[in-house]
């Protein structure tokens, strides 16, 4: 008995020994696959801080990240057609972060290889068949203002942004931005350059005519009574809209905003062909809004000029 108490004394005098990480094995690689195909992977060994057996995070968020943007499927808001008819919205869907964090160190702390589907989550739009149908109901702001039919190029970037702005929904204290529901006037999306424009128009290159989509919006946003909280006039006078009407956008300078102040969602409605564009604001049937009185635009077409040949643009 003696000799089993002075053993164990001499065993708690020894020096502890510091605990080793587990080891990890670095064979194998974690395979992210995505409707049949694979889209990323990584290995053991990339992920692993120098020295110890721990993901390294920065690395992990940067390799999640890069699968996010593969898997990534935004939702599509419910909008109308040329017909007039409400065209279902549809989900989009992203990452399942926390499913897919838990996949990766089931693979981490395991052995070989791992693969797996990309877990993914619904993302509901913001604006469905119901609630489009709510609010196109009735009409509290209009406006039309007209231009030459036989400028193709321009014609044709008032379309594609009048096209971007249609069934755009402003909810109750939202601030709406002309640049960014329209976007960036690129010829990828399909705009060109004009030339020829109305005299007195700030030129973009790229997107020659848009001002007078921001103009009409605008002119119709006000005679709806939304506050309108940015707005830029020409540094001269343009005759597609009255003195002091004009609202000028450029993708890198001006912009043109407002703020839905009541208690309902705003629907805007934007069409343009035949040398007309026409903005229409529509709510539900129970807004407290309080329109103002605008001045509507003659239909006579607007001067237009040569950028090539006129100085003083």
């Amino acid at each position: 008995m003696k000799l089993i108490w002075i053993a164990a004394v001499l065993l708690l005098l020894q020096p502890s020994q510091p605990m080793k990480p587990p080891e990890t094995n670095v064979s194998g690689q974690f395979a992210v696959e995505f409707k049949g195909r694979n889209v990323a992977s990584a290995n053991r060994a990339d992920m692993t801080l120098p020295g110890m057996s721990m993901v390294d995070m920065q690395k992990y968020q940067s390799f999640r990240e890069q699968v996010y943007k593969k898997v990534y499927q935004p939702p599509q808001n419910a909008k109308i057609d040329a017909s007039g008819k409400i065209v279902k919205e549809q989900p989009g869907y992203e990452l399942d972060r926390h499913a897919f964090m838990q996949h990766f160190y089931t693979y981490f702390y395991g052995n070989g290889p791992f693969a797996v589907e990309a877990p993914r989550k619904v993302i509901y739009p913001r604006v469905d068949s119901e609630l489009l149908a709510n609010i196109r109901v009735k009409a509290i702001g209009h406006y039309a203002t007209y231009y030459n039919s036989a400028n193709k190029n321009r014609s044709n970037n008032i379309a594609i942004a009048s096209k971007a702005l249609d069934s755009h929904v402003v909810f109750p204290g939202e601030t709406f931005s002309f640049n960014r529901t329209v976007g960036r006037r690129t010829l990828d999306k399909g705009y060109r350059k004009a030339p020829v424009i109305v005299k007195g128009e700030l030129s973009e290159g790229i997107g020659g005519g848009i001002c007078q989509v921001s103009s009409t919006l605008y002119n119709a946003i006000d005679r709806a009574g939304l506050k309108i909280v940015q707005r830029y006039s020409h540094s001269k006078s343009v005759p597609y809209v009255l003195p002091g009407r004009d609202a000028t956008v450029s993708w890198d300078g001006p912009d043109f905003a407002f703020y839905n102040q009541y208690n309902q969602p705003i629907l805007i409605r934007a069409f343009a062909g035949s040398g007309t564009m026409y903005v229409s604001i529509y709510s539900s049937d129970v807004i407290d809004y309080k329109p103002r009185e605008i001045p509507s635009m003659s239909d006579k077409l607007p001067e237009e000029v040569s950028v090539e040949t006129d100085a003083g643009l």
